[in-house]
C-alpha cells in the first residue's frame, strides 16, 4: 500500500503547476522509479527510498519494486464550495477518498497573478477552506446523528457504538473546530469508526507553502505564519516552489541535482512532501528481498507482524505462522540473509511482533 493525498487550494495558489510538476518529475525518473497517469487528474508517483538499491545490490535481484503514492489534483475550491459554489461538490466527494489533504497555499507575491479573495494571506486561505470543509461536516454529520440516535434508542449495537464518536465530532463541529482533533483522545476501536464516518475534516493536513524561487530556500514571512499555525494544529508543513518543481521536471536526473545544487536545496520538493507525508501520516516501509526483486511495502507504526502480511495479500495474514525478520542495517552489513542467519541476526517472530521500519522479512503462511 501506498497513500493517496488530495491536492487542494484556493484559485491562483499554484496547486495544479505543483501537481503537474511533481507528476513530470516522476516521469523523468522513470528509469528508477515509473510513474503512470491513472486518470486525467490522478499521478502516481514512486516512493524514492535509497535502502532499496543497497537491498537489491546484496540480493542480486533483477527488479525494484518501490511503494507508490497517488497525488489528486482536486477541483478548485472557492468560498461558498459547501453549498455547490463552483466545482465544490466534486471537490467535496473527491476529497472523502484520501487519506491526506495536501493544502497549497500561496506564500508569494506577484502582481500578474490575482487572487481570488484580493490579498497575499495564506493563513486566512487555511482557514476560507477549513471553514467550508466543517459546514459541510456539520450538515451531513446533523442528520446522520439524528438517524443514529433513534437506531441506538432501538439497542441497535452498531448505532450504540458509533453514536459516542459521532456526538463527539458534531460537538467540535458546533465549536468551530476540526473533527481531526479528536483523533488523539480516540481508543482503536473508536478511530475506526470515525474513519468510517468520510468526515472531510477528519484528513491530517499537509500545508505546502508555494513560494518564489528567491525564497524556496529561507522562506519568507508568510510561510513561518503557516508554520506557526501548522505547529499549533499538530499539522505539517514544507516550503516549496512550484516553479522551481516545474524546471526540474525538464531536466535529467544528474542535471536536476546539479541545478537544485546551485540554488542552494539538497532535494527536490517531491522528496520532501513525500516524507512529509510519511510522518504526518505515521508511516513506514519494509522489505521483501530476494533475486526476483526487491518491494517496499508501507504500513502504519505500530503494525503487528500478521496485519503486515496482509498487505502484501489476504491470504498471508489469514495463513500467518511467523516472519523471518532481519533488520536493514543487518542485511546489508553482513551482506544478505544467509550470512545474517550465520551471525545470528535472522529472527522468526510471531504474531505479537510488531515491525519496524527497515524490516526485511519472508512471511511463513498456511493457504
Amino acid at each position: 500500500m501506498g497513500f493517496k493525498c488530495g491536492i487542494v487550494g484556493l484559485p491562483n495558489v499554484g496547486k495544479s503547476t505543483l501537481f503537474n510538476a511533481l507528476t513530470r518529475t516522476a516521469a523523468a525518473q522513470a528509469a528508477n522509479y515509473p510513474f503512470c497517469t491513472i486518470e486525467p487528474n490522478t499521478g502516481e508517483v514512486a516512493v524514492p527510498d535509497p535502502r532499496m538499491q543497497k537491498l537489491a545490490s546484496v540480493a542480486g535481484s533483477k527488479e525494484i519494486i518501490p511503494t507508490r503514492i497517488s497525488f489528486v489534483d482536486i477541483a478548485g475550491l472557492v468560498r461558498g464550495a459547501s453549498k455547490g459554489e463552483g466545482l465544490g461538490n466534486k471537490f467535496l466527494a473527491n476529497i472523502r477518498e484520501v487519506d491526506a489533504i495536501v493544502h497549497v497555499l500561496r506564500c508569494f507575491e506577484d502582481d500578474d497573478i490575482t487572487h481570488v479573495e484580493g490579498r497575499i494571506d495564506p493563513v486566512g486561505d487555511a482557514d476560507t477552506i477549513e471553514t467550508e470543509l466543517m459546514i459541510a461536516d456539520l450538515e451531513s454529520l446533523e442528520r446522520r446523528t439524528e438517524q443514529t440516535r433513534k437506531r441506538a434508542a432501538s439497542k441497535d449495537k452498531e448505532s450504540m457504538a458509533q453514536l459516542p464518536v459521532m456526538e463527539a465530532s458534531l460537538k467540535l463541529l458546533q465549536d468551530g473546530k476540526p473533527v481531526r482533533t479528536l483523533l488523539k483522545t480516540l481508543a482503536a476501536d473508536e478511530i475506526e469508526i470515525l474513519k468510517g464516518l468520510n468526515l472531510l475534516t477528519s484528513h491530517p493536513v499537509l500545508y505546502v507553502c508555494n513560494v518564489s524561487e528567491a525564497d524556496a530556500v529561507d522562506g519568507n514571512t508568510h510561510t513561518a505564519a503557516v508554520a506557526r499555525m501548522a505547529a499549533e494544529q499538530g499539522a505539517e508543513s514544507i516550503v516549496i516552489s512550484a516553479a522551481i518543481e516545474s524546471e526540474v521536471a525538464q531536466l535529467p536526473d544528474e542535471e536536476s541535482k546539479e541545478f537544485l545544487s546551485a540554488l542552494g536545496l539538497e532535494e527536490a520538493g517531491l522528496d520532501r512532501l513525500i516524507r512529509a507525508g510519511y510522518h504526518l501520516l505515521d508511516l513506514i516501509t519494509y522489505f521483501t528481498v530476494g533475486p526476483k526483486e526487491t518491494r517496499a511495502w508501507t504500513i502504519v507504526r505500530g503494525t503487528k507482524a500478521p496485519a503486515a502480511a496482509g498487505v502484501i495479500h489476504t491470504d498471508f495474514e489469514r495463513g500467518f505462522i511467523r516472519a523471518f525478520t532481519i533488520a536493514y542495517d543487518d542485511y546489508v552489513m553482513l551482506g544478505g540473509e544467509v550470512p545474517a542467519k550465520e551471525a545470528g541476526k535472522a529472527r522468526d517472530e510471531g504474531k505479537e511482533y510488531v515491525v519496524q521500519d527497515g524490516d526485511v522479512i519472508h512471511f511463513r503462511f498456511n493457504t
